[in-house]
């Protein structure tokens, strides 16, 4: 009975509860972490906004917007094949080897087309590995370049403008018909319909016309 008054007397008795509280704690530290991580660590937080300084500048504003060159000049597997390719350095020269030939912000342009080393690019947009996306399916079935890399005409500087994620993926997938326009202004991003009841109608007829399908199995784009 003494040596209990004296261990009493040692430990008070909230240290009873505080095994229990040490428990409830970290549970609700680590739900707090766990959806802040699932929230948060999304495309949308850590990609939109993503703007890398490129080793040569290109203005998409001056060469799509005020030039008028068609997103396909450049990226012309954009509609075979699952993946948008950066145009080789004889497609820059095609114009440059006339025009601003000798512009010391194209060096590296005229080394890549002498010497053949490529140009190191920084890609921008990039989807996980364990994401399958065709460019070639989309493309066909009247959905713009605009609906995931936003309005690429405008910026001098091209930016991560859409998030990408799974469930932007999804909106889209699950009612497609204010997303396709007709296929001749699939690169004219600027374009929109008259009017969100035209765009509802011309969708609805065109993935009837396209047989496009409103697919969300898992398959789709996890394989």
């Amino acid at each position: 009975m003494q040596k209990d008054a004296e261990m009493s007397d040692i430990f008070p008795k909230w240290t009873n509860r505080l095994p229990r509280n040490i428990i409830i704690g970290a549970l609700l530290i680590g739900t707090g972490v766990t959806a802040g991580v699932t929230y948060y660590f999304t495309p949308k937080y850590t990609r939109v906004g993503y703007e890398p300084i490129q080793p040569v500048a290109f203005p998409h504003s001056v060469h799509v917007k005020q030039l008028g060159l068609d997103c396909r000049y450049c990226h012309n597997t954009v509609e075979k094949a699952w993946y948008s390719n950066i145009p080789a350095t004889s497609t820059c020269m095609n114009c440059h080897s006339q025009v601003l030939k000798d512009d010391a912000r194209l060096a590296l342009v005229r080394q890549s087309a002498a010497t053949g080393e490529s140009i190191p690019w920084v890609q921008i947009h990039k989807m996980p590995d364990y994401v399958y996306f065709n460019h070639s399916v989309h493309v066909n079935r009247g959905v713009s370049c605009v609906e995931c890399h936003g309005q690429i005409n405008d910026m001098d500087e091209v930016h991560h403008d859409k998030p990408l994620s799974m469930s932007y993926c999804l909106t889209c997938h699950r009612d497609p018909t204010m997303r396709v326009r007709p296929l001749t202004e699939i690169t004219h991003l600027d374009w929109h319909a008259d009017s969100a009841v035209q765009q509802r109608e011309d969708g609805t007829k065109m993935i009837k016309d396209l047989h496009i399908q409103s697919l969300q199995n898992c398959s789709t784009c996890h394989r």
